[in-house]
């Protein structure tokens, strides 16, 4: 599903982006806005919570510069929702890592978003 990541771009499905992306486990590929662009809160990931996912995998940059504060781990794991936090290129195989190993052959998939910060 994710081709390629470099500093600034990822490659989804041959379409590239250059902004930040939520990615779901159905194949969707949103823009993904925060408030403060190197701090992630509640308000940045509600839209993915609400989706109810099993996985949320965080993508923190290149160089890991984004911080997940503490209220949005809490309010994510307080769900029952597997937090992953890496740097976005490791963050990115994890994510197809978790898709492809998912129980899709026999009609169900994990339930992964991946929430990607491209640049710092």
């Amino acid at each position: 599903m994710i081709q390629e990541y470099k500093f600034g771009s990822m490659t989804i499905d041959g379409q590239t982006y250059r902004h930040d992306v939520e990615v779901r486990w159905t194949g969707e590929v949103l823009d993904w806005l925060r408030n403060e662009s190197h701090i992630i809160d509640i308000g940045d990931i509600i839209e993915a919570i609400e989706q109810n996912p099993e996985t949320i995998i965080i993508g923190t940059g290149q160089n890991g510069v984004a911080q997940v504060t503490e209220e949005a781990q809490r309010e994510i794991k307080s769900r029952g929702i597997t937090l992953i936090i890496d740097r976005t290129e490791q963050a990115t195989k994890t994510f197809n890592i978790r898709k492809e190993d998912s129980k899709e052959e026999k009609g169900e998939q994990e339930k992964v978003i991946g929430l990607f910060h491209l640049t710092c």
